[in-house]
């Protein structure tokens, strides 16, 4: 029998998890009311799960750690344990749903159970309310998650109800089963694994050239070795979580990219390094520097107009950049030109094709020597990495559920090691939406750097205006 084994990444999401850094993504949802009935929601979500199996499945660990973990079927499946109900207290503005955000995604997924939670939150006002959702990062990455999305809720407001299909869950495999299968694929994966790496080192130009590309890519995430000056963006963190969001347009994107150049993920680099200048100016230390941020990237294949294509599969497909935001640099102009430099640098030295082929050597690692490795990394960040920025290009048509239209959608990052601050974007129906997660205990103003990002694209917004007079 073959079980479907997680993957490396997977697998390292799982081994960095601990009593404060907690690994699970999440967005926010608001909806126009009026709420739903909890049972018709249930009904709903209920007619989805067949269309993602691995909504039902949790984790089997491989005896005395022969093997990567498994997903099975869970026998003890309860819908009404991972989708729950909560409202608001009076006035149940969005300050009260964000802080509610932040307690809930403070709170971590119990790994006896299939690795998601959806919360139903009633009492927003204006009629409105919320779903949260949580998903472990083991699970789904932002690309496949945002897929997820797009099967869960429906693309029209009369969408026909789907009925719920019958569910069995597959005989539970015994731990004898899974030692045995796991070293079947120990001896056997080495084979394959040699075999596909003598096919790809056959000497033509391809391949010469893919392997120039690697070892330029290598030499690029060499540098991030290099430690970064000390400062409160990095320290020891807690277990618990604010959480905060500021709010822009794919309409404003444009009009800056036409006015001043760049990327769409080179403006909003550029307005999370203004927020970043504000935030170490407001707590007296210097700009003089840069701030240090991954920037996870999506190397799933592509169609031709450049979207990530679904492989079937909900595993990470997921590489990594490190750029060093410019936040010494105060002109909005020369912010944008800077980031732009540098992020067309990174992409000519292929080093997310580097860290990807890092991460694939995983495949040759035992996981105990994966969850090392995973806590190494944990441990480096504390001097080589300030922040985390992941953009995650989202659904522009309006979504629903249950004939309710989402308003508003917000994405959520975890934290680990020692940052104490990351940031998600997360674009829907022409929005352009930044999810800030921070340490509660060493982040109170984290309202002060939302505000930071939204002055910044203004800012650009302005002299892109001036630019095209």
């Amino acid at each position: 029998m073959s079980y479907d084994r997680l993957s490396p990444v997977d697998s390292t999401f799982l081994h960095v998890e601990d009593g404060v850094s907690h690994m699970h993504v999440g967005s926010i949802g608001i909806f126009e009311g009026p709420a739903p009935r909890y049972a018709d929601l249930l009904q709903m979500i209920s007619s989805k799960l067949h269309l993602v199996p691995r909504y039902r499945q949790v984790i089997r660990t491989v005896p005395f750690d022969l093997g990567r973990p498994v997903w099975v079927d869970d026998p003890h499946f309860n819908i009404e344990y991972h989708v729950r109900q909560t409202a608001l207290g009076s006035p149940g503005g969005e300050e009260e749903l964000r802080r509610l955000v932040g307690r809930l995604m403070s709170q971590q997924l119990d790994r006896t159970k299939p690795l998601w939670e959806i919360w139903f939150v009633e009492g927003l006002e204006d009629d409105h309310w919320a779903l949260v959702s949580k998903t472990h990062h083991a699970m789904v990455d932002g690309v496949s998650g945002t897929e997820l999305l797009s099967v869960v809720f429906d693309t029209e407001r009369d969408a026909e109800p789907l009925p719920v299909q019958p569910w069995r869950p597959s005989a539970q495999p015994s731990s004898v089963s899974l030692a045995t299968t796991a070293m079947a694929d120990t001896i056997r994966s080495p084979y394959e694994q040699f075999r596909a790496l003598r096919a790809s080192l056959r000497f033509s130009r391809q391949a010469l050239s893919q392997a120039a590309d690697l070892t330029k890519g290598f030499f690029t995430l060499a540098g991030t070795l290099r430690p970064h000056p000390v400062s409160s963006l990095n320290g020891p963190i807690g277990p618990h979580r604010r959480y905060a969001w500021a709010t822009s347009s794919v309409e404003e994107v444009r009009t800056i990219r036409h006015g001043l150049g760049g990327s769409f993920n080179d403006v909003v680099l550029a307005a999370i390094t203004g927020a970043f200048r504000d935030l170490l100016l407001s707590r007296g230390e210097s700009v003089d520097r840069s701030v240090r941020t991954l920037v996870p990237v999506s190397v799933r294949t592509r169609d031709a107009s450049g979207r990530a294509i679904g492989d079937g599969t909900l595993a990470n497909r997921v590489s990594a950049m490190f750029a060093d935001l410019p936040v010494g640099v105060e002109d909005p102009v020369e912010r944008l030109a800077a980031v732009t430099a540098q992020m067309d640098h990174l992409k000519s030295s292929h080093e997310a094709v580097a860290a990807q082929a890092l991460t694939s050597l995983g495949g040759f690692a035992p996981p105990a020597v994966l969850a090392l490795g995973a806590r190494v990394a944990g441990k480096t960040a504390q001097r080589n990495l300030n922040t985390v920025t992941t953009n995650v290009p989202g659904p522009q048509q309006t979504l629903y559920v249950l004939g309710r239209q989402m308003l508003k959608a917000f994405p959520y990052v975890p934290l680990g090691g020692q940052v104490r601050l990351g940031v998600a974007i997360f674009s829907y129906d022409g929005q352009v939406n930044f999810g800030v997660t921070g340490d509660y205990d060493s982040v109170p103003d984290i309202d002060l750097f939302c505000l930071g990002i939204e002055d910044a694209m203004k800012a650009m917004l302005k002299a892109a205006a001036e630019a095209s007079d």
